[in-house]
């Protein structure tokens, strides 16, 4: 992949040592995980695997998952796992879709030269099986399906899971994902009709490098969001997806290089349906051919109606001082769970995973710091499991 932008870092190119507490620390949560939970999640941490290498876990999670009593079906679109729990009374199929991937070194911050989980998908992982355990012990109506997908940090792998026919094994009517956040832990975020840009990229060649280092310092121009570099910028970037109508309703972040006589570029922006706008402005700069492909990736856009559902629902179960709604976009950050949505109605919220009086820095993924509190496994299992079980029932 292009390392012209970073595919899902939150913060671009600040440093994880820079990075101080800036948002206020919460009371200290009393949930706490499982000693189970707590093993699988330390056992996939320290055997991470980057995008379709997941063999280790994607047996893991099956292996789990079969002790539960579940159809369990592996290989899907690589090393994806689906399993499906079907209830005992009558009523809907609804899905729920976890990433098992590490991160691969060139999108760690400040990492190492090896995969590492500096995004939380560990905990995702986690979570799906420990939804999938304690569902299995209840008299649940409906079916719900468990979609363990590989290769997320790439891009790759719910489009290999959807080209294996993974919607004609669930058979779902809807879909839902949780994502770890830079939230206090047990607080929880939902997207309503917003989400997270898609990602657009292209190359050009121009007759000198002069020409080339000219056109992509005029690319870069195009951007109209600073990456954060203090804690004070950070604490404003997660105030401001919290506003409507704020700063991030509308956006673009670009980034060129020049290589030799070429160019190498990537943007994002928001809404998706600026991308028309932005090839655009590209190529009257360029002045000369601009090689794109033939779709941007797309943006993940939550449906309003679900998102809202979520939130109430929320708001009973964890209480609505835990709750908060994000109203615009993440700028540095894409997510391939964009697929799924595109296919099927569901969700895609955030769980608080920052300690109490942690540094911020603990808590955004892909930093070498990050360092999730693990009570917010049984945070996550317990509200999504009520939230699946209230969705097959038909409620």
């Amino acid at each position: 992949m292009s390392h012209t932008v970073s595919r899902r870092l939150f913060l671009g190119g600040a440093a994880a040592a820079g990075v101080a507490a800036a948002l206020p620390s919460p009371a200290l949560a009393t949930t706490r995980p499982g000693a189970d939970l707590i093993a699988l999640r330390r056992d996939l941490h320290a055997h991470p695997e980057g995008p379709g290498q997941e063999e280790r876990t994607a047996s893991v999670v099956a292996r789990r998952l079969r002790a539960a009593g579940l159809e369990v079906t592996t290989g899907v679109g690589g090393h994806g796992v689906v399993a499906i729990l079907r209830g005992e009374r009558p009523g809907r199929t609804v899905a729920y879709r976890a990433d098992m991937d590490a991160v691969p070194p060139s999108d760690q911050m400040g990492g190492g030269d090896a995969p590492a989980h500096l995004c939380g998908h560990d905990l995702h992982t986690t979570i799906g099986v420990g939804i999938a355990t304690t569902l299995a012990r209840r008299p649940v109506a409906g079916t719900v399906a468990f979609v363990f997908q590989p290769a997320e940090e790439s891009l790759k792998g719910a489009a290999a899971m959807l080209a294996a026919g993974v919607l004609d094994l669930i058979r779902a009517s809807e879909i839902h994902a949780l994502h770890c956040g830079p939230f206090p832990v047990g607080d929880l975020a939902v997207t309503p009709g917003t989400g997270l840009p898609g990602q657009d990229r292209g190359s050009v060649t121009l007759a000198t490098p002069e020409a080339a280092t000219a056109l992509a310092a005029d690319i870069n121009s195009l951007s109209t969001v600073a990456r954060p570099v203090t804690p004070r910028d950070l604490s404003r970037m997660v105030a401001d997806i919290q506003k409507p109508d704020g700063p991030l309703s509308r956006f673009v972040v670009a980034q060129a290089r020049a290589v030799g006589n070429e160019v190498q570029f990537s943007y994002r922006c928001w809404p998706a349906s600026r991308h028309p706008e932005i090839r655009a402005k590209i190529r009257e700069k360029a002045r000369a051919a601009v090689t794109f492909p033939a779709d941007p990736f797309p943006a993940m856009v939550c449906p309003r109606p679900d998102a809202e559902a979520l939130e109430q629902h929320l708001e009973r179960t964890a209480g609505r001082s835990r709750v908060r709604t994000i109203r615009a976009a993440l700028p540095f950050s894409g997510e391939d769970f964009a697929l799924f949505l595109n296919r099927l109605p569901g969700t895609y919220s955030f769980l608080g995973v920052r300690r109490p009086h942690a540094g911020i820095e603990t808590s955004f993924p892909h930093f070498a710091t990050f360092d999730p509190d693990e009570r917010a496994i049984t945070h996550g299992v317990r509200v999504m499991s009520s939230w699946l079980t209230r969705r097959a029932a038909g409620l």
